[in-house]
């Protein structure tokens, strides 16, 4: 199932294979809408390492935060071929402030960036 012109359902699906809840769909729809503005900035794809999430994955597989917006359907971990972790959270961090992205929460990662539409800002540094 197509999201946007470079994104599908598949590539947010919960790894465990999990069902996706109608309402974490709807999430996902505009978390992709969000990261295509992303990749039309870029010109490169974004791979997503992590999407959604189902409870059970998030709280015992995952080990995730207990109220991870990844459960939500809201939450993307991502890599763009060509950035660094550092670069990519820049980025994300200019388009909201510019008012071309939503905003929401933005941790940085040794080998990933999240970004979620959670509508407050959240700002986390996890770097080792």
């Amino acid at each position: 199932m197509k999201l946007t012109s470079n994104f599908s359902k598949s590539e947010f699906d919960c790894k465990s294979g999990a069902d996706m809840p109608q309402e974490v769909l709807n999430n996902i729809q505009k978390l992709a809408n969000q990261l295509q503005i992303i990749r039309n900035k870029v010109g490169v794809p974004i791979k997503i390492n992590s999407g959604y999430r189902s409870p059970d994955y998030n709280d015992n597989v995952v080990k995730g935060a207990k109220n991870s917006q990844h459960k939500l359907g809201k939450a993307s971990d991502i890599v763009i071929e060509g950035y660094t972790p550092d670069e990519v959270a820049d980025l994300i961090e200019e388009l909201i402030e510019s008012g071309d992205i939503l905003q929401g929460g933005l941790g940085r990662y040794n080998t990933f960036t999240h970004y979620d539409i959670r509508k407050v800002k959240a700002r986390w540094n996890f770097k080792k």
